[in-house]
């Protein structure tokens, strides 16, 4: 499934709700992009993002008494899986091994990923 771009904003509101634990409102989703993410938008401003996910199909709301509650319809992790696919077809070629050197060349990889890739790599000969 080909997943519609974000914009940067629309990007921190889905993070947000991502990293809930649970479903959340319009107030609290505004409350937690604000706190984390230094922002000062108000209702109106986040509720135009929400709008732009559930019609992008991000995600869906429902009404519960008088507020307005969001459900995740695409998990993290497939979003995350299309971005890096992406980026590694555009900037490197569509070569995995370019990207974990550019990766490797711009911080040090610690032990734990370095023993994580590893362990990727050796199940792929299975």
């Amino acid at each position: 499934m080909i997943l519609e771009n974000l914009t940067d904003c629309e990007q921190l509101v889905m993070k947000t709700v991502w990293d809930a634990e649970e479903e959340l409102s319009l107030m609290e989703i505004m409350q937690r992009v604000n706190s984390k993410y230094h922002k000062k938008w108000k209702p109106q401003t986040v509720s135009t993002f929400l709008a732009r996910l559930v019609r992008k199909g991000y995600l869906r709301h429902y009404r519960q008494g008088r507020l307005f509650f969001y459900q995740i319809l695409i998990p993290m992790d497939e979003y995350k899986g299309q971005l890096t696919s992406d980026y590694v077809n555009f900037w490197n070629h569509d070569n995995a091994d370019e990207f974990l050197c550019a990766l490797a060349q711009e911080r040090p990889l610690r032990q734990d990923e370095i023993e994580r890739i590893q362990t990727l790599i050796d199940g792929l000969g299975e």
